[in-house]
């Protein structure tokens, strides 16, 4: 029969998880325990305890309302109104947290800690009445500078605008712009048409919207979502992109909700924003088939769909506006999709609009949840392709092509059914041969394309390349060769890195290889074609030979390189692929000795490794792939903010990075060349895998470097999370054990560092690691714990009476494995130090603790028997119980014998101090010699 947990046990478990500095699970059973309990005292309690769990995990809007509803119930309930008074002041209500507080003296004037935090607050009152008396004045001089006609000083102009925008980053000079008729006057810098003041506008606008939904429904209601739009398609890319960025802010904040707005504001504001959301989405759709916009405008309109049209996690159930713009928009991405440069009538667009759009199809698709929706996804494509291929001659059938090429990229799923549409092959086909070369570019793209999705590829083997052979040897525009050439590499790396399977004759794929490169090195060649090169070696470079002929060619490094870097972002996903595929990095596991031997039994192909993919050959491709500048390389794409960064192309870029940083000399020039900044967000955003081997890299920069130096300023505190999402259950114990060194680095810095740690929750991980099989796993865990234990809150969990951790300690000070007995006795000899209660629980926590003691002191090691005296020396000073029981075994020989070592003076004075504190309390005489 399952046991009945009572509120009241509950409360008794959320009370031990929250001194454990376990907030979260402390802050679950508290709310369990409320949903069981009925009495008004006994629920004010476990409010007022939530509210100091959501102070912990600074939550303060919900510590606030937790609080509140503790003081309904009692409102002499001092710890309540302090923790109101704290959630208050965070959120920037200081009069109102004086209120409080001014309670809380009245009730206890004697309270020391009342009366301190009562003067600090009462300071930061002072200080903000001050500002905010001048900032009324400042805020309308600005507005008269910024829109005075007669104001020629553009010094002064320039800022006061800059002055604005600062001013709106805080939420009192936010508030005080909103409430000074500030969102008019800013439309009136809008209206202006000038870049530099519609720019100090929207960059303010963006500080007055930045995590406040209630301002933000104000500030759409009054400007428009057209207007913003507007603002969006002009041609200065400067402002567009300000625009972009204010949109992205807006939705944000319709999303999350209320984190900055107003005590009390709450019941005003209208909570359901899906309308304001809408709103936006349909003006940033229709703006991608408004003639009169620009094409960055367009692309901006496209990467701000992809942000926040689709969930951002498969847990969240609600895909609603998804199926929302596919229903509304689908046509309309489409028809960007399907743009043919150059031809009557077509949108304005860049280098990086067909991809943005391939991007987001994909995104959409992927945000599907069932076959009925995925159906409708394809209706609507067909649809759209059947209605520029039927009926529109030779132009509509080049857009039908080009949004087959464009679903192909994307949602390939969705671009495998329309190829299969009656004659949409026989026409890239055809086209493939036509004299004009804008057809015959659309026509081979879409072949390329199409070559390596698995339902066209046989089909393409047996049909295309023949025709892309003839394209490749008698075509005279290399714009047309160099794609031609991009497909037979496609197809002729198809045994990807299988030595035994290749699909060209001996010599051809280092032939096409060097062609490819000739074209990348060749900087006539306009940068958009010189990108198919890079598409070529991204498939040839799956043949170790042309690897090493890549490395080989310096010229052609820095050509891929410097095109990373160049405004055309569509070509990232093809030099990743490229560095993958020259480190080796990607996955590739041992075959199992007993299946290789019953496949060569059944005649079954078995895969061959290049001799050339060996680790030595890996190891000087890496070398000259640094000598070239692959990181500054690696370190620009990341920066990009393009939808060409998918999550698969940072995962790529990660592998690279983890390969890069494989042998500790090389660390150093990857940090220096920006590296470590780099794998910073690669490790927090992207797949899990890419995360994941991003973090081990951070963790092997941590190991071998100076942190500080790696990582400079506040980009240490940035470097935690990703090395605790090493100590994952689900992760390898290379990467547990490299995320367990690197984390004992940091731990030895600093306390903030620590707090850190402590915060991400990775001191249970790191107890669970204590306990490892693995030597070198359990010795890292515990050198990490030592130097957690300079924590206060880590050494509370040593003082709990209920915990087997001192004891843990004390018998791995007893281990064999020199380094375990270092660590442990190290944090042994700390804690005792801090804790007089520790020493006096060490006889309790083991029988074999005196000879685990007698033992450090009889070691041949220096620095273990130093520890062990001092451990030895703090529990003599503790208790006189404790001392006796030491001077009644052979310690004191042991200690009188150590006091003579001149040879080690740290230990003999210890074990000096142990033997007169026995004096001391009368256990032994002194030593007449004794000085």
């Amino acid at each position: 029969m399952e046991e009945v947990v009572t509120a009241g046990q509950l409360r008794e478990r959320g009370n031990a998880l929250f001194q454990a500095g376990d907030h979260a699970a402390a802050l679950a059973a508290y709310t369990q325990a409320l949903s069981l309990c009925d009495g008004e005292p006994e629920r004010a309690v476990l409010h007022r305890n939530r509210a100091a769990c959501y102070l912990k995990l600074e939550d303060y809007a919900k510590a606030e309302a937790d609080a509140s509803k503790a003081i309904e119930a009692d409102g002499r309930d001092m710890k309540a109104l302090f923790r109101r008074s704290q959630a208050l002041q965070k959120l920037g209500h200081l009069d109102q947290a004086v209120s409080d507080l001014q309670r809380c003296v009245s009730l206890e004037p004697k309270n020391k800690a009342f009366q301190e935090a009562l003067r600090a607050l009462g300071s930061s009152m002072h200080e903000k009445m001050k500002t905010m008396s001048c900032t009324d004045s400042k805020v309308a001089q600005m507005f008269q500078v910024l829109l005075d006609p007669e104001e020629k000083d553009a010094d002064k102009k320039q800022k006061a605008a800059q002055n604005l925008i600062v001013l709106a980053r805080e939420e009192a000079g936010a508030e005080k712009i909103f409430q000074s008729d500030g969102v008019r006057l800013l439309m009136q810098l809008l209206d202006t048409v000038k870049a530099d003041l519609m720019l100090a506008a929207l960059r303010t606008l963006v500080g007055l919207c930045s995590g406040h939904r209630s301002r933000t429904m104000a500030i759409l209601a009054e400007l428009g979502a057209p207007r913003l739009s507007a603002v969006l398609g002009v041609e200065h890319e400067q402002v567009s992109l300000a625009a972009c960025n204010l949109l992205h802010v807006m939705f944000d904040s319709l999303k999350e909700g209320l984190q900055k707005d107003f005590r009390g504001k709450e019941d005003a504001v209208v909570l359901d924003s899906s309308k304001d959301l809408k709103l936006l989405i349909k003006h940033l759709l229709e703006l991608l088939v408004l003639e009169g916009a620009s094409a960055h405008g367009r692309d901006n309109a496209l990467n701000l769909l992809i942000k926040v049209v689709p969930r951002k996690s498969p847990k969240e159930t609600n895909n609603s506006m998804s199926l929302w713009v596919i229903d509304q928009g689908l046509k309309k991405i489409l028809e960007v999709g399907s743009t043919v440069c150059g031809t009557p009538g077509s949108l304005p667009v860049t280098e990086n609009s067909r991809m943005s759009a391939s991007v987001l199809l994909s995104k959409l698709y992927d945000d599907l949840k069932c076959d009925a929706e995925r159906e409708n996804f394809h209706h609507l494509c067909e649809d759209y392709v059947r209605s520029w291929f039927e009926g529109h001659e030779l132009a509509g059938k080049l857009r039908a092509i080009q949004t087959v090429s464009c679903l192909l990229q994307g949602p390939s799923d969705a671009g495998n059914r329309v190829l299969e549409l009656e004659g949409i092959m026989d026409s890239v086909l055809s086209l493939c041969a036509s004299v004009c070369e804008a057809h015959q570019l659309v026509a081979v793209e879409a072949l390329i394309h199409a070559a390596d999705k698995a339902k066209r590829a046989s089909f393409i083997t047996a049909n295309g390349v023949s025709l892309l052979k003839e394209i490749y040897k008698h075509s005279e525009r290399d714009s047309i060769r160099i794609r031609a050439l991009v497909g037979l590499c496609k197809l002729g790396s198809a045994g990807g890195t299988d030595f035994s399977m290749k699909q060209f004759a001996e010599g051809s794929t280092m032939k096409l290889a060097k062609q490819c490169r000739k074209w990348l090195c060749n900087e006539t060649i306009d940068a958009g074609t010189r990108r198919w090169a890079v598409e070529g070696l991204a498939y040839l470079t799956f043949d170790a030979d042309v690897k090493e002929e890549f490395v080989e060619d310096k010229a052609a490094m820095q050509a891929m390189f410097h095109l990373a870097k160049s405004e055309d972002r569509s070509v990232l996903y093809a030099v990743a692929s490229t560095l993958v595929n020259c480190t080796n990095s990607y996955d590739h596991e041992e075959p199992d000795p007993q299946m290789l031997e019953l496949a060569k039994y059944a005649k079954q192909h078995i895969p061959e490794q290049h001799p050339k993919d060996k680790p030595d050959f890996v190891k000087r491709r890496v070398r000259k792939l640094l000598t070239a500048g692959v990181v500054s390389a690696l370190a620009c794409m990341v920066k990009s903010e393009n939808p060409a960064l998918t999550n698969s192309c940072r995962e790529l870029i990660s592998r690279v990075f983890l390969a890069l940083v494989e042998e500790a000399e090389d660390r150093g020039g990857v940090v220096a060349q920006g590296g470590g900044k780099a794998l910073i967000p690669l490790s927090l955003e992207g797949t899990e895998v890419g995360q994941t081997k991003a973090a081990q890299a951070l963790a092997k920069i941590t190991i071998t470097s100076n942190p500080e130096m790696a990582f400079p300023g506040e980009r240490i505190y940035e470097v935690v999370r990703p090395l605790v999402s090493l100590l994952h259950l689900q992760r390898t114990g290379l990467e547990n054990f490299e995320g367990l060194m690197a984390l004992t680095n940091l731990a030895g810095i600093s306390e903030r560092l620590r707090q850190k740690i402590l915060k991400e929750k990775a001191v249970p991980m790191i107890e669970g690691y204590m306990f490892e099989e693995h030597e070198l796993i359990r010795l890292a865990a515990t050198e990490c714990m030592c130097n957690m234990a300079m924590s206060k809150e880590v050494q509370e969990l040593f003082l709990a009476e209920d915990s087997d951790r001192l004891k843990l300690m004390v018998l791995y000070s007893g281990e064999e494995d020199e380094k375990l007995r270092r660590a442990a006795s190290g944090t042994l000899a700390m804690l005792t130090a801090l804790h007089p209660a520790i020493c006096k629980r060490i006889p309790q926590v083991t029988v074999h603790w005196l000879e685990i003691l007698q033992a450090l002191l009889l070691s041949p090691s220096t620095e273990l028997q130093h520890r062990g005296a001092v451990v030895v020396m703090n529990m003599m000073a503790a208790e006189r119980e404790v001392a006796e029981q030491l001077m009644a075994s052979e310690m004191l020989e042991i200690l009188s014998v150590l006091a003579k070592d001149k040879d080690k003076p740290r230990v003999a004075q210890a074990a000096k101090e142990s033997l007169a504190q026995a004096v001391a309390y009368g256990l032994i005489k002194p030593n007449p010699g004794q000085e």
